[in-house]
């Protein structure tokens, strides 16, 4: 196996966080890019990785990390942005991306692996179309280039079982827009296991992959689930459209966006694969019953324990 120099952008967060000690596993070197190394110190000690300041919005920035690698893995994504005019998608998803095609081609590197999302580049939401918007620059960027479409991902600290379960340790009933969506989770090892995989695989040049679990599930059914887990007995109330776009409209406006208007136009799509990605990779799926229980049960003693020392502190 080649061991490879790489840069990846994006490397401190949820994928990020799995994918990049997984390739240093393997035997690869990679740099991190980081706007801020210091909030990150738990990479330093990956043998193999190093966490550097930069810009990745500055094609300046990237290009002397890139000078020698192999290969650039772009995770960076975000799900919801500030106001609601796209722009902030806009910039995360589509001039980041540009941004670093640039500064592979200035660097001369030729290999290039990209974090999409399932339907991108289909429906009203910004955040679809920026993902799709920003796949066509891959397409056509002339660069050696592998795109990896997920369904929503979970694992431990994922922005889908944790975040309802902290939502439904709040509140006795919970308001639920498109609760029908559905969805097909994937594992954040296997999403990594799939980067990894194809970044070794020449035949992954020039191919996009779907990557979903074991498992189609509704949304209203991640959330009963998250319920059930942590022993909660909570009402669960499905939303009809007017109003789940009238709850998205308000939140637009609520510091931390627990869900948004765009996050509303995403669930119109049903997030589910067409062709099996993980298969085409020889990755078996991991289903969401092997790996959530432990860890939201873990979420259940942590929280014993918390309130345990705030009795003791008061």
């Amino acid at each position: 196996m080649h061991r490879m120099q790489l840069l990846v952008l994006g490397g401190t967060g949820f994928v990020g966080r799995h994918l990049v000690p997984r390739l240093a596993a393997a035997g690869h070197r990679i740099t991190v890019l980081s706007r801020n190394r210091d909030r990150h110190r738990e990479l330093w000690i990956v043998p193999g990785v190093r966490v550097v300041n930069g810009d990745p919005y500055q094609s300046a920035s990237l290009v002397p990390w890139l000078k020698g690698a192999d290969a650039a893995i772009n995770l960076v994504g975000i799900l919801n942005e500030r106001g609601r005019s796209g722009q902030g998608f806009k910039r995360a998803h589509v001039d980041l991306t540009a941004c670093l095609i640039r500064a592979c081609r200035e660097a001369g590197v030729r290999r290039i692996l990209q974090m999409s999302a399932l339907n991108a580049g289909r429906g009203q939401s910004h955040y679809l179309k920026t993902r799709g918007e920003a796949e066509n620059l891959v397409r056509d960027s002339g660069l050696a280039w592998t795109i990896f479409r997920p369904s929503v991902i979970f694992g431990r600290g994922d922005g889908l079982f944790y975040r309802f379960a902290k939502l439904l340790r709040l509140f006795p009933v919970l308001p639920l827009a498109r609760a029908h969506a559905r969805f097909q989770p994937v594992f954040v090892g296997d999403v990594a296991a799939a980067f990894a995989a194809a970044l070794e695989n020449p035949s992954a040049i020039g191919q996009t992959y779907e990557l979903g679990g074991p498992e189609i599930m509704t949304l209203a059914e991640i959330v009963r689930y998250t319920a059930r887990q942590l022993g909660l007995r909570r009402l669960i109330l499905p939303l009809p459209d007017w109003i789940g776009r009238l709850q998205g409209l308000i939140f637009d406006f609520v510091p931390g966006k627990p869900f948004s208007s765009d996050n509303f136009k995403s669930l119109l799509l049903d997030s589910v694969v067409e062709e099996d990605g993980l298969a085409r990779l020889g990755i078996p799926k991991t289903p969401v019953g092997a790996v959530m229980p432990a860890l939201l049960k873990g979420l259940c003693r942590q929280s014993e324990l918390d309130r345990f020392r705030r009795y003791r502190l008061s």
